[in-house]
């Protein structure tokens, strides 16, 4: 009888009925979600505090760049005085609402969103357009919304 009720034990507490909890893992969504679509050439994904939770590979944004960008989404007139500078680029701001940040330098530019809980950022170059790195970027910053991110 023993015997069976270790095997009994082991069939209901083990990984095969009750799997371990799903880990989120913010680099996927960089890139998986954002490098892997080709319309993004850098991103970072950041909390509102600029620390960076996951970034792609040889781009480095300071965490306070992250978050004078963060605080100032939505303040049109900082931004247009000061523009955006990211990894030490400053970029021409072009426009923003309260949630949404466009800038520009040459043919590269950002595309930046910012949700309940985190900012994505990511750039682009040509041939990429704004419109297409913006569609991948809103994309992903709506679905965190809707995950309550």
């Amino acid at each position: 009888m023993r015997l069976f009720d270790n095997f009994v034990y082991k069939c209901i507490f083990s990984d095969y009925f009750f799997p371990p909890p799903f880990k989120m893992s913010w680099q996927a969504y960089v890139d998986d979600q954002l490098i892997a679509t080709q319309m993004v050439k850098d991103a970072v994904i950041c909390g509102h505090d600029g620390a960076i939770w996951a970034k792609s590979k040889d781009f480095e944004p300071t965490p306070a760049e992250l978050k004078t960008l963060s605080t100032n989404i939505g303040s049109t007139d900082v931004m247009a005085a000061n523009g955006v500078t990211i990894a030490g680029v400053r970029y021409m701001f072009l426009s923003g609402t309260d949630r949404i940040v466009r800038a520009k330098k040459g043919e590269a530019g950002l595309h930046v969103m910012k949700t309940g809980m985190a900012v994505i950022l990511c750039r682009y170059e040509k041939p990429t357009v704004p419109e297409q790195c913006a569609t991948v970027t809103e994309k992903l910053g709506d679905y965190l919304i809707s995950v309550n991110y």
